[in-house]
């Protein structure tokens, strides 16, 4: 594709961009000069929190994934992963607090090691990390009762949920 506007200008347009994975684009980003704490963040390059909702987005469950998605990137940031996530499930499960049965909410945490995101494999977090994780999550997040973590390969799974 190229731009007319742009040819005056003495910029050349490199097509297709849009085709560059995560990989290339952390590469672009880093030739351009951009700090490595902004390209070598999760999720740069990525689809926002609300892809990260399963079903009707609000603001209320915006907060909420923003919220376990802190929670995950602080307690994953030593891994090496390649990508790392929290997703937020639109079903209610059970679960019980201060004794009574709650129907709350279902966090589900991804955590990949790839190279390029085009595969990628679960990465083996011990079970100690998970469970610090979880019980973090389920603590510090309202509504939050449950936390999975998925541990299908990319394909024929995805990195994002939606």
């Amino acid at each position: 594709m190229f731009l007319p506007s742009w040819s005056g200008k003495g910029y050349k347009i490199i097509e297709p961009l849009v085709q560059l994975r995560k990989d290339g684009v952390r590469k672009v980003a880093e030739a351009t000069g951009l700090p490595r704490s902004i390209f070598n963040r999760m999720p740069f390059p990525g689809p926002a929190l609300a892809a990260r909702i399963i079903g009707e987005v609000t603001v209320e469950k915006i907060n909420i994934v923003r919220l376990a998605t802190a929670i995950t990137e602080e307690e994953l940031a030593k891994t090496n992963a390649f990508q790392y996530m929290a997703i937020l499930h639109q079903d209610r499960v059970t679960g019980v607090r201060a004794g009574r049965r709650d129907f709350g909410l279902q966090i589900e945490i991804r955590s990949w090691d790839s190279i390029d995101a085009r595969s990628a494999k679960p990465t083996k977090l011990a079970l100690e990390t998970l469970e610090k994780l979880a019980n973090r999550i389920v603590s510090e997040v309202d509504g939050v009762v449950s936390v999975t973590y998925n541990i299908a390969s990319k394909p024929p799974s995805t990195m994002e949920a939606v």
